[in-house]
């Protein structure tokens, strides 16, 4: 079996603009390409699942979306750094969907083809809803944040979420 860090994209690897679609908004967050390249190093897989609404809200299209994911991963491989597939939902929370996170749909399907040890992994996000398969499955999960908050452990970055974790397992 595999360890990964499960991460959203938006506001955790990149600045969250709101449906972001352009590369040329495109900007890393502080301490993302170091702690993607750690979090690489210790033999974490690496698996983005991201909600992208504005898709289904018509503010950007699926080929948008493409372009800039596939920026994204030719980026951080240049860099260096192996993201081992990109999970996405494109639907609204009107579509009631099972994809769309808080729902499971996408981190389950991430664990089966992946072959995933939710016990040695994480899923890390800047939201709450970004972290609820903690809520059912035993996976550690992480809240990119700079307020405390009373359920989950918060760091202010990936570089922080990296060194927590290479801490952790030492």
């Amino acid at each position: 079996m595999n360890k990964a860090i499960l991460l959203d994209r938006d506001g955790t690897i990149n600045v969250d603009y709101g449906y972001l679609s352009e590369i040329s908004k495109f900007k890393y967050l502080p301490g993302t390409i170091k702690g993607l390249k750690l979090l690489n190093d210790l033999g974490y897989l690496l698996i983005i699942v991201t909600n992208q609404s504005g898709i289904g809200r018509g503010y950007y299209t699926l080929d948008d979306y493409n372009k800039l994911n596939d920026y994204m991963l030719n980026d951080l491989k240049q860099k260096g750094i192996n993201i081992s597939k990109v999970y996405m939902c494109p639907h609204t929370e009107e579509d009631n969907c099972e994809c769309r996170k808080p729902k499971l749909a996408m981190y389950y399907q991430a664990i089966k083809d992946f072959d995933i040890d939710v016990t040695a992994s994480y899923v890390v996000g800047d939201k709450e809803r970004d972290l609820a398969l903690s809520d059912k499955e035993k996976v550690k999960s992480i809240l990119i944040s700079d307020k405390k908050n009373d359920k989950y452990l918060c760091k202010k970055n990936l570089y922080e979420v990296a060194k927590y974790i290479k801490n952790e397992g030492e």
